[in-house]
């Protein structure tokens, strides 16, 4: 499902669960004690706070697609049954048991019970209301590059109903797209089928191709959004004056660059050039001297605080790795930081003491050099920890790009434009591309990480920090770590 169909959704289910836990509590008080609840008590939203917040990190606010899945109910259930137990220990340890309403006498246990049903409810809805009006994206795409191709092929990976109307004046692309016998042709498009293999990777019966002259007799269908190619040298004043007649009739209209910062959350390097860093709004952290060092000091108080809080899990995970196997507790690893400076971070060791005897490698997905007990480290991040000291020290931020080995940076530079400018920022423990893009072992892998540093990057602010501290908390909570 798209990003533009599913976030008004989410909200939807955001306001439903507050709502559903407000009532709810209400009802076990009504039912419980013969009154209303008491709508200015601090635990009442302290509690209902808790439990919206448990059900995110257990990823309940996904649009449900299958709404006769078994495990879905599961999940809700679960995550309430686990969020009970840890409100119900919180409350006892804080000796509130019993001298509050609304955690005696089994209005805890109760209002949670009618909240299950709410909250399954809430998800069937949402998702029966899905099935029985599907929205289809369609697009408008001036320009018939490789970019532009590149652009379909992404979102119909994820939306495979999506539609596109290219309108280009290449003839490469349209003799390519034309060798397609289920492609649409546009009104007096004229084309004639090619011999050119098939392109394995559009849903080829969306996908209609015409002559950018014909812009006239597209312009004013409905559109999702219309896509602008500049790459394809192919935008001329006449089309930027019809383009700017349908914006003001109300259709978005994106370069790829901007449509993938605005709903993607990255910025492909292939997708700008020198003049968009020139005119591009945002980068903030670069040029303000306030932000970044507000940034170093919550970095510093926060690590400080962390390793505190952390120290029992630290010395559990240093007896597992030196019982497992044979060698150091800790790794240190030289990588690339802030301006390019070499530095050394600290993990637990998870993988054999020899794990690099034959060389430098990428880590792959169920890398054999992994010891059973480095792969629940890396699932739950606590493989990380030791890096606290590198943020102490100053090499490191809580949160920024991944500092990349410079046994790769030189391959990695070469392939991907704009590759350096993730190290205009100090690197980070976790961050947005490492929250958003599972963990890379290939060149393409590396490229997809480093368009989400250039979002990251572009657009920071506190709050995003605090977003990607709450996907890290989901990531370590889930299991989803590596």
């Amino acid at each position: 499902m798209n990003r533009t169909v599913a976030l008004p959704f989410t909200w939807f289910l955001l306001a439903s669960d507050l709502t559903g836990l407000l009532l709810c509590f209400n009802l076990a008080v009504l039912l419980r004690l013969e009154q209303s609840v008491n709508l200015n008590s601090p635990l009442l939203y302290g509690l209902t706070l808790a439990c919206m917040f448990g059900l995110y990190l257990a990823d309940n606010y996904k649009i449900p697609q299958n709404i006769s899945s078994f495990w879905f109910v599961v999940r809700v259930l679960l995550s309430l049954l686990v969020i009970v137990i840890v409100i119900t220990s919180g409350i006892y340890f804080a000796g509130l048991w019993g001298r509050e309403n609304l955690v005696g006498r089994g209005i805890l246990f109760i209002s949670m019970g009618l909240f299950a049903g709410w909250a399954i409810a809430s998800r069937i809805l949402v998702s029966k209301w899905l099935q029985k009006n599907p929205t289809v994206s369609r697009f408008l795409v001036i320009g018939g590059g490789k970019k532009a191709l590149n652009f379909a092929q992404e979102y119909q990976s994820a939306d495979t109903e999506a539609q596109f109307v290219f309108l280009t004046a290449n003839k490469l692309t349209t003799a390519v797209l034309a060798g397609q016998n289920q492609v649409e042709f546009g009104v007096n498009s004229h084309l004639s089928p090619s011999n050119t293999p098939e392109l394995p990777f559009f849903n080829h019966n969306n996908v209609t191709i015409d002559r950018l002259e014909n812009f006239q007799l597209w312009e004013q269908q409905s559109w999702s959004a219309a896509i602008i190619d500049y790459s394809s040298k192919e935008v001329s004043d006449t089309t930027l004056q019809r383009l700017m007649a349908m914006r003001l009739r109300g259709i978005y209209v994106y370069s790829l660059a901007d449509f993938y910062e605005q709903f993607w959350h990255k910025i492909p390097p292939a997708y700008i050039q020198d003049d968009w860093f020139a005119l591009a709004s945002g980068f903030t952290i670069l040029h303000n001297p306030l932000n970044i060092k507000f940034k170093q000091l919550l970095d510093f108080c926060a690590a400080a605080l962390l390793i505190l809080i952390t120290l029992p899990i630290t010395m559990l995970a240093a007896i597992a790795v030196k019982l497992e196997s044979p060698g150091t507790i800790f790794y240190s690893q030289v990588r690339t930081g802030h301006n390019g400076k070499k530095f050394r971070v600290y993990k637990f060791r998870s993988m054999g003491q020899d794990a690099e005897q034959m060389g430098v490698q990428w880590a792959q997905e169920r890398d054999p050099r992994i010891t059973k007990v480095g792969r629940l480290l890396r699932l739950t991040r606590i493989d990380e920890l030791p890096q606290l000291w590198n943020v102490l020290k100053g090499d490191m931020s809580l949160i920024g790009p991944r500092p990349e080995r410079p046994e790769f940076d030189g391959q990695l530079r070469q392939e991907i434009p704009y590759y350096d400018v993730r190290y205009l920022v100090k690197p980070g423990i976790t961050g947005w591309a490492q929250v958003c893009y599972p963990y890379g072992a290939s060149v393409e892998d590396a490229y997809q990480k480093v368009a989400y540093d250039l979002y990251y990057i572009k657009n920071y602010s506190l709050f995003l920090d605090f977003v990607i501290a709450l996907k890290t908390l989901k990531v370590v909570i889930l299991g989803k770590g590596r």
